[in-house]
């Protein structure tokens, strides 16, 4: 199975999901941390994937959804993008909201 495919088959089988550097639990840059942070406080539940611990993942994310950062935020199969459009969105009601509309059950 190819990285494009895997990245495809957890996207579409997660309702939400992060993929970050780190876990939730120990978050191994700044960035992810934010992601997190904001998602807990939506408190929403969501799949993570370590891209540190797998290199194809890492390099095929950033193919995927044509975006050359980590973390990347996904919802409902839809790319939403990084840790500061997260931010944004959060800070504006926007990404409760998308949460909401997407149906996404609570932690």
């Amino acid at each position: 199975m190819s990285s494009n495919e895997r990245i495809a088959e957890i996207v579409g089988s997660n309702d939400v999901v992060l993929f970050m550097k780190g876990t939730p639990l120990f978050p191994q840059c700044g960035f992810s941390s934010k992601a997190v942070a904001i998602l807990d406080h939506l408190g929403v539940q969501y799949a993570s994937v370590d891209v540190l611990q797998d290199m194809e993942i890492r390099q095929g994310i950033k193919a995927f959804s044509d975006w050359p950062t980590i973390p990347q935020l996904y919802v409902k199969g839809e790319f939403v993008g990084g840790s500061d459009i997260m931010m944004e969105m959060y800070q504006a009601g926007e990404l409760h909201q998308l949460m909401v509309d997407a149906e996404v059950a609570s932690a």
